[in-house]
């Protein structure tokens, strides 16, 4: 390549008639899958973002203790019900840094109700890397450190405080740990179980395929929520609330196994007749070996994709168990079991900030599906 004095570049190199015109597409053909896939998934700038902002929030879940000011259930009795706080920088025309105004309860006459009145001549800096409730880092690692505190004498309420006083920014924090956890195991269970049945019933075919699918189709024509519900009370209310959150993870998967199993099958109907696993087959491999080294790398693009379209529906079934107080129980914290508190609407009307716990579950189910939807797009890299 030489460049020319108007700034181009020209090959320099003599030209060659038999040259091939696709030798850059050949090249990209030639390109390992991955390459592929991700070549096409960086065009999705919807579901890259939310694969980026959900490798965000799962990253986030072992340091969620010291993130949050508070600890999960720790009351403040003084403040029952008080409304989100705002971090101002400047006061009186001064930049003095982060800081909180204290809020002092009053009686409001006319509603008969508490109102919270902010001082707004006693700035409080926000304390960081500060001692505060104790807390498991990753679960096993003992702290007391958190990333910001309330003032000394004052409250950092960010998204406001619910009927026992307690920090609802921190509570949501904490609860992503169940609440974006149980998809995961959840979603486990159900791909253990499909991708077995479904596998044996598409390959073996015959009376195994028979049993299988009569299965499938009992388990799918029971009413989902009544089963949901029916499993959950079910569960001994002695139970820790950890063994409570395994137990519906794996309820959560076990029902929702034999659509992934159908999926499955009917593929690997298309799959057997394949000249390379009669090949394999042919060359003495064994059933097992033809399914997992030949038959599922075909299927694994789908499967991927149809996990991530999965997660969101475990986090909406955790969520809706837990509200209607059969899933997740206090002391737990999940956002289900948050927004248990916010059954009644008049609550609800009078302070709507008691309702934050939907936001994170509407914006993580969207993110899901825009990143299964990206997914699904890209991990067919030669339709264009």
């Amino acid at each position: 390549m030489t460049k020319h004095t108007d700034g181009r570049f020209v090959d320099d190199a003599p030209f060659d008639p038999e040259a091939s015109l696709q030798q850059l597409e050949r090249a990209d053909l030639d390109a390992p899958n991955w390459v592929l896939v991700w070549r096409k998934f960086r065009t999705h700038k919807l579901g890259l973002i939310s694969g980026i902002f959900l490798l965000f929030c799962y990253l986030m879940l072992p340091f969620a203790g010291f993130i949050a000011p508070y600890g999960p259930n720790e009351r403040n009795g003084e403040h029952l019900y008080a409304p989100p706080q705002s971090i101002n920088w400047f006061h009186d025309g001064s930049f003095i840094g982060p800081h909180v105004y204290p809020i002092v309860a009053e009686a409001d006459l006319e509603t008969f109700q508490w109102k919270f009145v902010p001082d707004t001549e006693d700035p409080r800096p926000i304390r960081f890397f500060c001692e505060g409730a104790e807390y498991k880092l990753a679960g096993f690692i003992k702290s007391d450190t958190h990333l910001f505190c309330a003032p000394e004498g004052a409250t950092l309420f960010l998204w406001g405080s619910d009927r026992l006083g307690r920090d609802v920014f921190s509570r949501i924090l904490y609860g992503a740990q169940l609440s974006l956890t149980v998809g995961l195991i959840g979603i486990s269970v159900s791909f253990f179980l499909g991708i077995l049945f479904g596998s044996m019933a598409g390959y073996f075919g015959g009376k195994i395929d028979w049993v299988i699918n009569r299965v499938i189709e009992v388990l799918r024509s029971l009413p989902e929520l009544p089963l949901w519900l029916a499993l959950s009370a079910a569960v001994p209310s002695n139970w820790s609330p950890v063994a409570v959150f395994f137990i519906i993870s794996i309820i959560l998967g076990i029902l929702d196994w034999p659509g992934l199993a159908r999926s499955v099958r009917a593929k690997f109907l298309s799959l057997r007749e394949e000249e390379y696993v009669r090949a394999a087959e042919m060359m003495g491999a064994s059933s097992g070996r033809v399914i997992r080294k030949h038959l599922l790398p075909n299927f694994m693009s789908h499967l991927i994709a149809s996990a991530t379209l999965s997660i969101p529906a475990m986090i909406l079934g955790e969520t809706a168990l837990s509200f209607l107080g059969l899933g997740l129980r206090a002391p737990a914290v999940s956002w289900g079991v948050m927004l248990n508190d916010a059954q009644n609407l008049a609550s609800i009307e009078i302070y709507p900030w008691t309702a934050i716990p939907m936001l994170p579950i509407i914006v993580v189910v969207l993110a899901f599906n825009f990143l299964g939807d990206g997914l699904r797009d890209s991990l067919d890299p030669y339709q264009q």
